[in-house]
């Protein structure tokens, strides 16, 4: 890592108030790709090279999760062969990452309609859980066949079934309990989402959890994105003041809702 690299790094643990939760659109590998005049994968190929350098980065800060948006529910749509050559390619790079990951103490975890995943890569992804579940670092979340809208219908089933059990109470319904069906009822809300390639928008990603997380947009498309860029995002975070719908008034102590 180059010097200035290493200056910036330690100014963004010297100021704390780091997010502990960080989630990304990993967006333009396409794009990538077209401009270079080569297939569509190969643009995804090239990402992994920036998944790898983000996870270590963020690893390095002590962020407490990181959750990459991999594959949405939309994508089954792409041509056959490009979907067939993803979920490949997802196994191949689990099997090769795995052995890094538990070292560095990483803790693998997944949110999404995993049984969507063709067999193959869905016990590797299942393998490599369960082989880092005691880690007790940097917990990476992959966003699998995930969709946002998909999440909060199938907490509201989850949710009827209990009602028809008899093992909840409609009464006890609110926002906390609601939450608690997610797929990231484990997990904290993300305080910052990362977009790359300069989108202005979702994509159907985690639409409950984001009510109050700070955005940061980047026209760099996904395979080009590395620690610098998140350094730059994470700077902008901490000179940010989340309010989380109240205005701070003079006196520190008082707080009036917006």
């Amino acid at each position: 890592m180059s010097s200035d690299l290493e200056r910036v790094k330690d100014e963004i643990l010297a100021a704390g108030n780091l997010p502990r939760h960080v989630a990304v659109i990993m967006d333009g590998n396409g794009r990538w790709a077209q401009k270079r005049g080569l297939p569509r994968i190969e643009g995804h190929r090239a990402g992994i090279k920036s998944v790898r350098d983000i996870v270590e980065a963020t690893g390095e800060l002590g962020v407490e999760m990181l959750t990459l948006y991999a594959f949405s529910t939309e994508n089954w749509n792409r041509p056959r062969f490009e979907v067939s050559v993803l979920m490949k390619l997802l196994l191949q790079t689990i099997n090769s990452e795995i052995n890094e990951l538990d070292e560095k103490n990483v803790k693998v975890t997944a949110i999404g309609r995993l049984h969507d995943l063709p067999d193959g890569t869905r016990k590797a992804l299942v393998k490599a859980m369960d082989r880092t579940t005691e880690n007790s670092g940097l917990i990476l979340n992959l966003a699998l066949s995930y969709s946002g809208r998909s999440e909060i219908i199938d907490a509201i089933k989850k949710l009827g079934q209990a009602l028809q059990k008899g093992t909840f109470d409609i009464d006890a319904i609110n926002e906390a309990q609601f939450q608690n069906f997610l797929y990231t009822t484990r997990f904290p809300d993300p305080d910052l989402l990362i977009r790359t390639s300069g989108e202005l928008r979702l994509s159907n990603f985690m639409l409950w959890q984001m009510a109050y997380t700070e955005i940061w947009v980047t026209d760099v498309l996904w395979p080009d994105f590395r620690r610098q860029h998140l350094y730059q995002a994470l700077k902008d975070y901490q000179a940010r003041e989340r309010r989380f719908g109240l205005v701070f008034s003079k006196d520190e102590n008082d707080t009036i809702e917006q």
